[in-house]
């Protein structure tokens, strides 16, 4: 046989080519549920000092995937069988959709040679996923499986980020090609910066704007996270003196007790504000699709998609760009101008503080209350004062994260993890186990509703196979409780529990079955101690709380999420 045949050559597969694309990228870690289709991925991640992660459910693998994300910056990656494998995949696709996070799903499909002959677990994989990703396709041919990843990967960071989806046909992952016929893109060679810093007269006009402004705010979103823009957001609500709030991801961009940081008195702030810049986060039902915004206001908005600027409300300048970027040109532009006028942003910040402290005194009985069952404004308290520095917050929940959300400061940027817009439950345990793997060093803390919980609750049993100890917290009502009160003002008490309640679940005993730290809590005064108690433990661990069930977030009362 002649020397240059090709029996002579080097070869490698398409599963090889896939983890060099994966390493490339910077993926140090894949969430998976095997399936036949998919082997030949582990075989080159072992290769590739990739770490594979196993889990129960593939919903678990996408949403840790998302999650990984999210902490690194860098795209996570889920792999998951053909079929069932994937479209069991779907909703942690869809959440990181919303949420703009940048993580591919690999999916596994049959032979391109069994093509519509009904093999095992076929399904119009791509079809199903282009509606909710940036990017879907099929990898074709064993040469481009790792060009067709980094394709992917650099569609998830066009614009907003978001996820990307690649099937790949087990014939086509499993044969070989010689190593001279792939295209293997090198480490940061194949995609460019999108860091934007927005349009230089936008710019200017919107330090013009802030230099006048009397009565200005800001919402930091989660593009500021998703951004890295901490630095630049702090330096601009200090350097020209705008009191503060955030939501999503953005929350942490300051700490608490800084004079910038504002938190309850959003409502009062956007009514009385003359200048309101959105930065990072859509008008959508969080926002009221913009109408809670003062309508005698000059209204700015800043996002990374220029589709969600001026998206179901009309603004007066819309700057499409990097958050950090835009937020440290303006800083500089209105550098050494600010006047008169914005000398009274003192008086302005008072004011809002007096609306803080009286919401807060509002509160006070609640948050210190000593009732039995306990009331969830003391539970998220104690959650509250026993974050440290380095606690990453997860919420996981309807009705119980709502109040969180009121009362729980991250104190550092990064630190708060939510589903995001797609309101998705069963996120925590997957984002526990996606913090835990990015970043070992951090604490762990997460709020789970006792639906939430049980939605990919048995992977509590992946994080003690995996030795990935976190500090799990249920508030348990045994109910649903934030569609039970809109149930109960709808049809009355007769049929208010119609579909929404739960057993009195033993969580804790759950988390001792599998090999975890658990405990359970019915009076106030034992929250504390069981929390540090978990820490201590070293294990995963799960403190069931009982909650009362009568009690209802604000939010959940004024069914803001239908608004």
């Amino acid at each position: 046989m002649p020397e240059d045949s090709e029996d002579s050559q080097e070869s490698i597969s398409g599963g090889h080519l896939v983890a060099k694309a994966l390493k490339a990228e910077g993926v140090d870690v894949v969430y998976t549920l095997c399936g036949g289709h998919i082997i030949d991925i582990y075989d080159g991640c072992v290769d590739e000092g990739i770490q594979v992660v196993d889990v129960r459910h593939e919903q678990v693998a996408a949403h840790a995937a998302d999650g990984h994300a999210r902490l690194t910056g860098r795209p996570g990656c889920a792999v998951v069988t053909a079929g069932p494998g994937t479209t069991d995949a779907v909703t942690g696709v869809a959440n990181a959709f919303r949420a703009e996070s940048p993580m591919l799903l690999i999916g596994g499909q049959g032979a391109l040679k069994q093509h519509r002959m009904g093999s095992l677990q076929d399904l119009p994989h791509v079809d199903m996923m282009a509606p909710i990703t940036k990017f879907a396709a099929t990898v074709p041919d064993t040469a481009r499986a790792a060009d067709m990843v980094s394709m992917a990967f650099r569609e998830c960071f066009h614009g907003a980020p978001g996820p990307s989806f690649l099937e790949i046909p087990r014939d086509v992952l499993d044969a070989k090609v010689p190593l001279a016929a792939a295209r293997i893109p090198r480490a940061g060679a194949y995609r460019a910066s999108t860091r934007n810093a927005g349009d230089p007269d936008a710019v200017e006009r919107l330090a013009d704007l802030l230099v006048h402004a009397e009565r200005p705010a800001v919402l930091l979103g989660s593009q500021v996270w998703t951004c890295r823009a901490t630095d630049a957001a702090t330096g601009f609500v200090r350097a020209l003196d705008v009191p503060a709030y955030m939501n999503g991801a953005g929350r942490g961009t300051l700490p608490p007790g800084d004079p910038h940081h504002f938190q309850l008195s959003r409502r009062h702030a956007f009514a009385k504000a003359d200048l309101i810049i959105i930065v990072g986060t859509p008008f959508d039902f969080r926002m009221g699709y913009g109408r809670r915004l003062s309508a005698d206001a000059t209204v700015v908005q800043i996002d990374l998609d220029y589709r969600t600027v001026g998206k179901n409300r009309d603004i007066d300048l819309g700057i499409v760009g990097d958050a950090g970027r835009v937020l440290s040109a303006v800083t500089e532009a209105a550098s050494g101008r600010l006047n008169g006028g914005a000398a009274r942003r003192k008086e302005w910040r008072d004011e809002l503080r007096a609306v803080e402290r009286a919401a807060l005194d509002k509160r006070l009985p609640q948050l210190r209350s000593d009732a039995a069952p306990i009331h969830p404004y003391r539970l998220v308290s104690e959650i509250n004062d026993f974050l440290t520095e380095d606690s990453v917050y997860i919420g996981d929940g309807g009705d119980i994260v709502t109040f969180s959300g009121q009362v729980v400061q991250p104190k550092s940027p990064g630190h708060w993890m939510d589903p995001g817009p797609l309101g998705t439950l069963g996120v925590g345990i997957p984002f526990a186990m996606a913090a835990k793997l990015a970043r070992p060093d951090k604490e762990v803390v997460t709020l789970f509703g006792d639906g939430a919980f049980t939605l990919t609750g048995w992977d509590f049993e992946t994080l003690v196979r995996f030795d990935l100890p976190f500090i799990g917290v249920i508030g348990n009502n045994s109910s649903m409780n934030q569609i039970r009160y809109g149930q109960k003002a709808k049809y009355g008490a007769a049929r208010e529990r119609v579909g929404n309640t739960l057993g009195d679940v033993p969580f804790d005993r759950f988390a001792r079955m599998l090999g975890g730290h658990g405990e359970e809590v019915r009076d106030p005064a034992g929250i504390a101690p069981a929390l540090r108690r978990a820490r201590e433990s070293g294990k995963p661990s799960l403190i069931n709380v009982w909650i009362d069930p009568d009690a209802y977030a604000p939010g959940t009362m004024n069914q803001t999420m239908y608004k």
